[in-house]
């Protein structure tokens, strides 16, 4: 239900085409607000699908991009088995900054399961932007680097997946490209919303007239637009509102909101504080992770990898981990769980380095109520929840969208005369609202276009495109008034 829908029959809804300067009588209720809704998501559907036609068609790629991935890099993220027995963590490490000595280490993670890579994540590595990383995928079983690749974000992207992301989010423009994701994030709800609502008061019209089969032309598209949209439209009110929790704008909104209600992602504290300074006096005490290649950039005291790994275990964090080595010396180690597909783990922990206490830990089952609903939304929303069946959902929503755009362009072909483009709807649609309901429907569009300022910005811009029209045609200036059709 995501782009232009029409009634069946205007006639039920809009007045005659006489020309009249008298106001349009009011209605009530449903009768008042469906001219409203449908004029709403036709220009919605006409000026929005665009966006919300890329969004679809690189979230299809994103959703088939996991497979992609390990069929593209398979020597980089599987091995053979061998006799099982892996080499201390930190010959591994030693191994990858022997083989890439520039950069810093910035986060190890260890093999998570049989046959697969340990990785060692390098941050100001030459040639490599400063928001991702290298990868350098070693051989746990025999210390053997297999190769390295580009990773972006928490959950490990290489260069295939982050093209595609990165087309998902921005179409690789950067900040201003992510205008066109919140864009199609903040009209998907009211395209869907508003199609949900007309469908249904054109399933209790046919009810009422007795028809069985949607007739032919238009009307059976709109049948079947109507149909598809109520079979994904959940699907689309949470694409949509996942897709707002990490907008630039929307984003920054939900993210405060979480804030004042106490509501946010917790995380150790990677402060060390005094207890650095009982251990040992200067640098000495904590992890070299300079460029220098050495023994694994063993510090010269204090704990490393394997020690923190083997406490983190203690603790009970099974694998996938992330160990993230101290940033200064008023750091600590810092472990996460890093498992984001059903159940999660999520677990962390800080670690001196200088004796080994476990200063602080985080669990998962601790998190805030939207602190983990919004982590199911975001992993859920990008395929990793439910691993395939997740993805194949995804691709099967997107493709849905997809088809509804393009039933969605044939019924404003089909509306046409002699092969034009479609009439423009009907104006003059908000004078027939009741006061007592148009204004706090005012209010909280007003509301909702605060909270959502790409929403709030577009919806003013097609009101202005509404009025222009309006003088275009003959129409007297006052947005929606004017002659109906």
């Amino acid at each position: 239900m995501s782009v232009t829908e029409s009634s069946e029959s205007t006639e039920t809804t809009e007045p005659s085409s006489e020309v009249t300067s008298k106001p349009p009588s009011r209605s009530a209720g449903w009768a008042a607000l469906r001219p409203l809704v449908l004029r709403l998501h036709f220009y919605a559907g006409v000026l929005v699908a665009p966006f919300l036609l890329v969004a679809a068609a690189s979230g299809l790629l994103y959703a088939l991009s996991f497979q992609l991935e390990r069929v593209v890099y398979a020597d980089e993220l599987t091995v053979p088995v061998g006799d099982g027995v892996e080499l201390p963590l930190s010959a591994q490490v030693a191994a990858a900054r022997e083989a890439y000595p520039d950069g810093t280490i910035s986060a190890v993670r260890p093999s998570p399961e049989a046959g697969a890579t340990t990785r060692v994540l390098l941050a100001g590595t030459p040639g490599i932007d400063d928001d991702k990383t290298l990868a350098v995928f070693v051989d746990p079983y025999t210390a053997e680097v297999r190769g390295a690749l580009e990773q972006y974000g928490s959950t490990g992207a290489l260069p295939v997946r982050t093209w595609i992301d990165e087309l998902h989010r921005d179409l690789h423009l950067g900040a201003p490209g992510r205008l066109y994701s919140e864009l199609a994030a903040s009209w998907l709800w009211v395209v869907t919303g508003g199609g949900l609502l007309l469908w249904l008061s054109r399933w209790r019209a046919r009810r009422a007239r007795g028809e069985k089969r949607p007739a032919a032309g238009r009307r059976r598209t709109l049948g079947r637009h109507g149909t598809l949209g109520v079979t994904v439209a959940a699907g689309l009110f949470f694409l949509s509102a996942t897709g707002l929790t990490w907008s630039t704008f929307a984003g920054e909104n939900v993210t405060e909101l979480r804030a004042s209600l106490g509501q946010q992602t917790p995380d150790v504290s990677p402060t060390v504080g005094e207890a650095a300074g009982d251990a040992g006096a200067g640098h000495e005490g904590h992890p070299d992770v300079s460029g220098e290649a050495g023994e694994g950039d063993r510090p010269a005291s204090g704990l490393w990898v394997d020690e923190v790994l083997a406490i983190a275990r203690a603790q009970g964090l099974s694998n996938p981990v992330e160990l993230v080595p101290p940033a200064d010396e008023e750091s600590a180690y810092v472990v996460r769980q890093i498992q984001r597909s059903w159940p999660e783990k999520q677990d962390a922990v800080a670690i001196n380095p200088n004796g080994g206490e476990v200063l602080d830990v985080v669990r998962f089952d601790d998190f805030p109520l939207l602190a983990k609903l919004s982590r199911w939304g975001i992993d859920l929303h990008t395929g990793v929840l439910f691993g395939l069946v997740n993805q194949l959902a995804l691709a099967a929503l997107a493709l849905s969208l997809i088809v509804l755009i393009v039933l969605g362009y044939r019924m404003w072909w089909q509306r046409g005369r002699a092969g034009a483009f479609g009439r423009p709807l009907p104006r003059g649609a908000w004078r027939r609202v009741p006061p007592a309901l148009l204004v706090p429907l005012a209010v909280g569009v007003a509301l909702v276009g605060w909270f959502l300022p790409v929403f709030g910005v577009t919806l003013v811009g097609f009101l202005l495109v509404d009025a222009v029209l309006g003088r275009v045609e003959g129409a007297p200036p006052r947005i929606g008034e004017g002659r109906d059709r």
